[in-house]
């Protein structure tokens, strides 16, 4: 009897130590950070940071190449327009870039807008000329009209490009800036404001529509430095991707419309995931891009042929 409550024993700390379901594709050097999911075609998007492409992946794992620009570097956040005809993608040479120049290190920042349908580019938005200094475009949400507001890392700061593709820069608040990577991941509330995570500060600011220079700060006991994608799961809910070490990812809930929240779920850290980025959902099912630029930044010499999504599975965070 007490050898069989050992195995048991046993047996559940395996089962416990493994990590949740992953999708896993062969994109050599690619080191996706961003990760879309077209519900109409039931396929994935993903970036391409060290290698400025736009890759496409199955649920089944299949990895084809979407769209490719000689002119690219980094391919960083990308969703599908709520029309579900395009693809919008934030475009720089921030970091990772196989094919950085000079010309191009910390100062390009572009929007591309693809066909979802062909692959082919239907606009290409250049973001560097409004604010000087460096850059980092780095994830975009969409308010009901279908406006696109994108994250500067470097320039501490968020654009809004409208439905005719007229940019502007849509808010420099102080809240947005810290040492290194501020403004990261970002989601539109319908309630007419943007959450905007603070990668550096490891905050999450409120940006209204109407107003954007009154931005606070929302009040949570918890900080979330090196803060990365974020998703709206409702209008109570947040899901927040965390890296920098944590490697987690949290449920956040609201019940005063985001003046303050609280962390109400999060996953395992037996999950293992490998410095996630970005969330996407499809159907109930969450799914965690596993960028693995640890790799990139402990200086591996031999790129990783094979990266994966990987499934969200919370649980309630004990008070």
């Amino acid at each position: 009897m007490k050898k069989y409550i050992i195995l048991l024993l046993a047996a559940q700390l395996t089962w416990a130590q493994q990590p949740t379901k992953r999708i896993e594709f062969e994109a050599p050097e690619s080191y996706p950070e961003g990760v879309a999911f077209d519900k109409a075609a039931n396929v994935f998007y993903v970036s391409s940071a060290r290698l400025g492409t736009v890759g496409k992946v199955t649920k089944e794992g299949r990895y084809s190449e979407f769209y490719a620009d000689k002119t690219l570097k980094s391919t960083y956040g990308l969703k599908v327009h709520p029309d579900g005809k395009r693809l919008f993608v934030c475009a720089g040479d921030a970091n990772y870039s196989k094919f950085s120049t000079p010309d191009t290190k910390k100062k390009m920042a572009r929007l591309l807008i693809l066909d979802l349908k062909t692959g082919k580019k239907l606009n290409d938005i250049d973001l560097g000329g409004f604010i000087a200094g460096e850059h980092f475009p780095n994830d975009l949400a969409f308010d009901k009209e279908g406006n696109a507001y994108i994250t500067d890392s470097y320039a501490y700061a968020v654009y809004k490009v409208d439905a005719k593709g007229t940019a502007s820069v849509f808010s420099t608040n102080e809240l947005l800036k810290t040492a290194g990577v501020g403004p990261n991941g970002i989601v539109y509330h319908p309630e007419g404001f943007l959450l905007v995570a603070n990668n550096g500060k490891g905050a999450l600011i409120k940006l209204p529509i109407s107003n954007p220079n009154s931005g606070t700060k929302v009040k949570i006991e918890q900080f979330f430095p090196s803060a990365d994608g974020m998703l709206l799961n409702d209008n109570s809910t947040l899901t927040l991707v965390q890296n920098g070490g944590v490697n987690k990812i949290f449920k956040i809930k609201s019940i005063d419309n985001w003046t303050t929240a609280e962390v109400s779920e999060s996953t395992s850290v037996e999950d293992r995931f490998a410095f996630p980025s970005t969330a996407a959902v499809s159907g109930s099912e969450t799914w965690i891009m596993n960028a693995n630029f640890s790799e990139l930044t402990e200086g591996n010499n031999v790129p990783s042929k094979k990266f994966s999504l990987q499934q969200a599975v919370f649980a309630p965070v004990k008070k």
